[in-house]
């Protein structure tokens, strides 16, 4: 299986190729941050820490259409948002809700009851595969029904 650095030069290459300007833009971009990371890292980057470079690269795409959006700009935050999606096809598959949910009782039922704990506890399960404004929410419900 090829890596994901190698999977997003393949893409990038393919889109200049099929001269999709704007897939090559973004890949490039992409790609570009990987190479920050590369230097900050001072070693090729593994899959996971190329995907959380990824994921910024999602998250601050988020960012700016929540900014668009609120300024107007409905166009542009469609656009941002468009190229997010076309990122997160480059990642592996989120976790299901319901599975998130499952592992948060399982914390809860072990005694924990703190958000923060129970943060801790389930995060790193899930570490890359599930937003962590979603594994948030789920706890804050979980800890609310408990109560």
């Amino acid at each position: 299986m090829t890596s994901l650095p190698e999977r997003l030069r393949a893409a990038m290459n393919e889109a200049r190729k099929q001269r999709d300007q704007a897939r090559t833009l973004l890949l490039s971009t992409i790609l570009a941050d990987l190479k920050n990371r590369e230097f900050e890292l001072q070693h090729p980057p593994s899959d996971d820490e190329a995907a959380d470079v990824l994921r910024r690269g999602i998250k601050r795409r988020r960012e700016a259409a929540e900014q668009y959006a609120a300024a107007g700009r409905p166009d542009r935050a469609d656009a941002e948002l468009a190229e997010g999606k076309a990122l997160e096809a480059f990642l592996p598959a989120a976790v299901d809700s319901e599975e998130i949910r499952r592992a948060v009782r399982e914390v809860i039922a072990a005694g924990t009851r703190d958000l923060g704990k129970v943060m801790g506890q389930v995060m790193p399960r899930f570490k890359g595969r599930a937003d962590g404004k979603l594994v948030n929410q789920i706890v804050r419900e979980e800890l609310a029904a408990t109560v």
